[in-house]
C-alpha cells in the first residue's frame, strides 16, 4: 500500500526545543563544521574524551545521580560508558540493566507498533478518530474571543474535518496537555482534571473527548495526549492491552524484557534510577508512579527501559526497520513513518511551542531533520536525522547518513534540555570526514 499517495488524496493533503546551552566547566563548544558532515565520517577517539569528561563533571557537581550513554556506527559500539549511580541514597552504580523512565520517548515506542498495525491493515492513516471512538465525532474546537476590556471568552465550534491517526502520529489533532502554556484550552484541560482517581485508556479517551481542541485538526502542531488517543485506538483494533499488543508486536521479539509501563517487582524496583533528590519533580502536569501498578498505561510517556532493551530499539531504526534477520517495517512503511508531515505544503502551522525544534519537520511519531534550521551556525546533525526525548532527559538521535545513532538515558528533568544539547556538539565535534 501507497501510504503517501493514499494521503495525497484525501480530501485534507498529505518538550525539546533546541535552546542555548551553558557549555561544561569553561570549554566552548562550536557547532562550527558540524551540519551535515559527508557521509562515512569516522570518530575521533580523542574528542570521544570529551563526552566523558563532560558527565563525569556533570555527576562530581551533583546536576544528576548518573547517566548512560551509548554511540554506535556502522553496527559497532564507538562509545559507551556509564557515570554517577542509580540513586544517591542507594549509591548503586549506572548499568546496562538500570532501569530509566521514558517520559515522551514512550511515544516513538507507541508510534512505531502503531505503523506496524497500519502495515497490517488494522487502521489507516486517513482514517478518522470517531471510527473507533465515537466520542470523537462530537468534539469541538475552542476559539479564543477578545472583549472590549481585555478580557478573553472561549466559543466552541465545529471541527473543519475529522481527527485522524495521521494526525495523532504527526500531533495536529488539536489534543494537548494543560501544563504548559495560557490559553483557555490549556486551562480548560487543567481545570478538567483529567487525571483524577483510576482509569485505563478508554476512559482516558473519554475524558479528552469531552474537552475542546486547541485548534482546528491538521492546523497547528501541538503537543499534548494525541499519542493516548493513538494508543486506545491501538487497544480497539487488536483486541488487547496496549502493553500486550507492544509486547507482541515489538518488545517481545526483540528481547526488550525490562520495557514495561510499571515497575513493581522488589529486584526490577531495585535496578530504578531516581534524579538528585532537589530534582525529583518531572514537571508534566502529573505524578506517573511507575512503581504502583494502575490502570493507565500511558501511551505518551508511562514507559520505562534500560539501556540493554532500548539500543536494540534504536539500531533497529537505524537500520530501517529491521533487526537481527527480523524485519519490523518493511522498507516503505519505514519511509512513510520517517517522511516529513508537518513541512511547506503541509497545512501545518508552528509556533512557540514547536518542540521538534530549529530545522526539524514532523514524522509519524519522530522528528525528522529537513533543513540546516535558521540559528548560525546551524544545530549539528544530518538531513534525514530521526530524533525524540522526554521530560526525564532520555535522548535517542538517528543519523542514517552516517550510519550512526546515540542514546542518552539519565533522569533530570531540570537538567535535561542543556545536557541534551552538549551531547549533540560533542558527538558531531567528534567526527571527522
Amino acid at each position: 500500500m501507497d501510504f503517501r499517495n493514499c494521503l495525497r488524496a484525501s480530501a485534507f493533503g498529505a518538550l525539546l526545543t533546541l535552546l542555548a546551552v551553558t557549555p561544561v566547566a569553561a570549554q566552548p563548544f562550536a557547532s562550527e563544521g558540524t551540519y551535515e558532515i559527508p557521509a562515512g565520517a569516522g570518530f575521533n577517539k580523542e574528542k570521544l574524551t570529551r563526552i566523558a569528561d563532560f558527565f563525569r563533571n556533570e555527576v562530581e557537581t551533583g546536576k544528576i545521580s548518573g547517566a548512560n550513554v551509548l554511540i554506535r556506527q556502522q553496527g559497532k559500539t564507538i562509545f559507551h560508558q556509564t557515570f554517577g549511580v542509580q540513586d544517591v541514597a542507594s549509591k548503586a552504580p549506572i548499568t546496562d540493566k538500570t532501569i530509566f523512565r521514558l517520559s515522551s520517548l514512550t511515544k516513538a515506542i507507541t508510534s512505531f507498533v502503531a505503523m506496524q498495525l497500519i502495515q497490517d491493515g488494522k487502521m489507516k492513516l486517513e482514517d478518522p478518530v470517531a471510527k473507533y471512538i465515537p466520542s470523537f465525532a462530537k468534539v469541538k474546537v475552542g476559539v479564543e474571543k477578545k472583549a472590549a476590556d481585555g478580557s478573553k471568552t472561549l466559543e466552541l465550534v465545529d471541527p473543519v474535518r475529522p481527527i485522524t491517526i495521521l494526525d495523532l502520529l504527526r500531533h495536529t489533532s488539536g489534543i494537548t496537555y494543560g501544563f504548559y502554556g495560557e490559553s483557555l484550552v490549556r486551562k480548560a484541560y487543567k481545570d478538567a482534571n483529567i487525571y483524577a482517581g483510576e482509569f485505563d485508556l478508554a476512559e482516558f479517551a473519554e475524558r479528552i473527548a469531552k474537552l475542546p481542541l486547541h485548534n482546528q485538526p491538521g492546523a497547528l502542531w501541538q503537543y499534548g495526549h494525541s499519542t493516548d488517543i493513538l494508543g486506545r485506538i491501538m487497544e480497539i483494533v487488536s483486541g488487547k492491552s496496549l502493553y500486550e499488543i507492544e509486547k507482541e508486536k515489538l518488545l517481545d521479539p526483540m528481547g526488550m524484557v525490562d520495557t514495561n509501563f510499571f515497575v513493581t517487582e522488589p529486584e526490577r524496583q531495585k535496578r530504578l534510577a531516581q534524579p538528585v533528590p532537589n530534582d525529583s519533580n518531572f514537571r508534566v502536569g502529573r505524578e506517573y508512579r511507575t512503581e504502583v501498578r494502575q490502570k493507565w498505561e500511558s501511551a505518551s510517556g508511562g514507559m520505562v527501559t534500560t539501556m540493554d532493551d532500548f539500543s536494540k530499539f534504536a539500531q533497529m531504526l537505524l537500520n530501517g526497520g529491521t533487526l537481527d534477520g527480523k524485519t519490523y517495517l518493511t522498507p516503505e512503511t519505514f519511509k512513510t513513518m520517517a517522511t516529513d508531515y508537518a513541512g511547506p505544503g503541509s497545512g501545518v502551522d508552528r509556533d512557540y511551542f514547536y518542540f521538534p525544534g530549529d530545522g526539524f519537520g514532523m514524522g509519524l511519531g519522530l522528528a525528522v531533520r529537513t533543513d540546516p534550521g535558521n540559528a548560525k551556525p546551524p544545530p549539528p546533525g544530518s538531513l534525514g536525522e530521526l530524533k525524540w526525548d522526554g521530560a526525564t532527559g532520555c535522548y535517542m538521535v538517528i543519523d542514517r547518513k552516517q550510519d550512526m545513532m546515540f542514546v542518552l538515558l539519565e533522569q533530570t528533568p531540570s537538567e535535561r534540555q542543556r545536557i541534551q544539547r552538549t551531547l549533540k556538539l560533542l558527538v558531531y565535534e567528534a567526527l571527522k570526514s
